[in-house]
This record gives structure tokens, sequence and C-alpha cells, in this order.
């Protein structure tokens, strides 16, 4: 990889949706040499996919949640969170917690019932997230 399919992969990252056209105005090369590069970051499963980002405020699940949880049956616990529709993120994690769960949902009367309904595989720490940050891979 050179600067240049860096260049590419942060085009793509804050817009997936850009062409190759457009990609290729910013790194200033032509369409077809840009479409190679991505084929091959494709094909090297460097570019593993795009997404969708959808703005969870406006589906009216407003309380974002980060859920730590010191789980008693992991395996369950994962299924549980994989199968809830709040949950829009989970991660295994080495250390004092065994799971960390971020939850988008419609009150804290509705974060209650997920907390109480996980209580089940472990015991649960929340955190509710006052604003949020993204930050680029590149």
């Amino acid at each position: 990889m050179d600067h240049i399919d860096y260049e590419i992969l942060k085009q793509l990252e804050q817009n997936a949706k850009m062409t190759t056209k457009q990609v290729a105005a910013h790194v200033h090369l032509s369409a077809p040499a840009v479409a190679e590069r991505i084929k091959k970051l494709e094909d090297q499963q460097i570019i593993k996919g795009y997404q969708t980002s959808i703005d969870v405020n406006k589906l009216n699940r407003s309380i974002i949640a980060l859920v730590l949880f010191k789980s008693n049956d992991c395996k369950r616990l994962a299924q549980f969170c994989y199968n809830h529709p709040d949950v829009l993120e989970c991660y295994r994690v080495a250390g004092e917690i065994s799971y960390i769960a971020k939850v988008a949902t419609q009150s804290v009367e509705t974060l209650e019932k997920f907390i109480d309904q996980s209580m089940t595989y472990g015991t649960p720490s929340t955190n509710i997230v006052m604003s949020e940050q993204k930050n680029s891979v590149l």
C-alpha cells in the first residue's frame, strides 16, 4: 500500500457512495486506475464491505448507553446481545469485565428493561453516553 491507497481509503471512509471518478479527482489519477486500486483493496480484504450510517436519533432511539458486563455466561450473553434490537455493537473484552454492549434505545424505561433482562447473564454497569466523536481509521 502506498499513500494513494491510503487516500482512497480515507475518501471512501468519509463517503462510501463516492463514484470512482470522484475518488480519482481527489487522488489525481484516472478513474480506471482508481477502480483497479479499489478492486485490489477489496480482493485483499482491506475493504471488507460498505456500510450505511443510520442516525438513531431520527429513529426515536436517542438514549445511547455503554453497558459493561461481568458475565457469568458469556455465550448466552453474546446471543442475548446479538438478538436484542437495541444493541448496536457488542465486544468481548479481556480484563475485569467480559463484554461491552453499545445500546441505542427509546427511553430510560426501555434501557432499564434491557438491563433487567440482561442481568440473567451477568452483572451490568451502565454508562449513558453524553456525546460522541467519530474518529477515522486513517
